[in-house]
């Protein structure tokens, strides 16, 4: 074990935090950690939106589900895949079409996805915290234009940013048998692998409400994919150039 990885086996979502305004260096500094994350094809096919002003922050919280913490934190980051610069850039140099493929559509939401967990691991050895919003995409028109978003750009999440005002407990992952395969895939270890994780997620969920919800993973798992939800974003990304072809 060293530092680096004792911090990510550490991390907790953050979703109450202290008004201690971030620096503008130490958003520099985590916003250059994420530009070191792995791209491909030197791509850098993402950007990220730092939303601090509180009637913005009243907005996005509002279509994100009413997530009050979006409005409590110091810094709201929006990470958004990005090919509208690289459109920008090579119309100087050639006529470029970019592809509308799938393939192009996860390129931009991986580096979008690299770049924000360096991010994660910058701001928490800094000693902020972070937590991810998936709700940005519950009314992701609205959040697009709330943030200016031109053709060939989509919010694949947000993040906010602060200094933590919770401990929170650490929650429970599955067992790494259920996780790490060797040379092929194997459901071998998933039996007993989810059974035991079923069990120590319903002691981790009554501990933190009380004894007030008697759950488990595979039952929150199948409440989750029984529930439909955002089936306007694949709509919204052909309008918005991503025509996943």
């Amino acid at each position: 074990m060293n530092a680096t990885i004792n911090q990510l086996q550490q991390h907790r979502s953050i979703r109450k935090y202290k008004p201690d305004p971030l620096t503008d260096e130490q958003l520099k500094a985590i916003i250059q950690s994420a530009q070191s994350a792995p791209t491909s094809s030197n791509m850098q096919a993402y950007s990220v939106i730092a939303v601090t002003k509180p009637e913005t922050k009243h907005k996005l919280a509002k279509l994100a589900a009413n997530q009050a913490y979006i409005e409590e934190c110091p810094v709201f980051l929006v990470w958004c895949a990005d090919l509208h610069r690289l459109q920008y850039a090579t119309a100087s140099v050639e006529e470029v079409q970019i592809p509308t493929s799938t393939e192009i559509f996860i390129i931009a939401t991986v580096d979008a996805a690299l770049a924000a967990q360096n991010a994660t691991l910058a701001a928490e050895s800094l000693g902020l915290g972070a937590v991810y919003i998936g709700g940005i995409r519950d009314n992701i028109r609205e959040v697009s234009h709330v943030l200016g978003l031109p053709k060939l750009v989509y919010p694949v999440f947000g993040m906010c940013l602060g200094y933590p005002d919770q401990e929170p407990s650490y929650r429970p992952r599955l067992p790494i048998e259920t996780i790490l395969h060797r040379e092929h895939y194997s459901t071998d270890h998933y039996d007993h692998g989810i059974a035991e994780y079923n069990q120590s997620l319903q002691a981790f969920m009554a501990t933190r409400t009380g004894g007030n919800r008697d759950t488990n993973w595979s039952k929150e798992m199948a409440k989750r994919l029984n529930t439909r939800k955002r089936d306007d974003v694949t709509e919204f990304l052909h309008d918005q150039g991503f025509e996943l072809n």
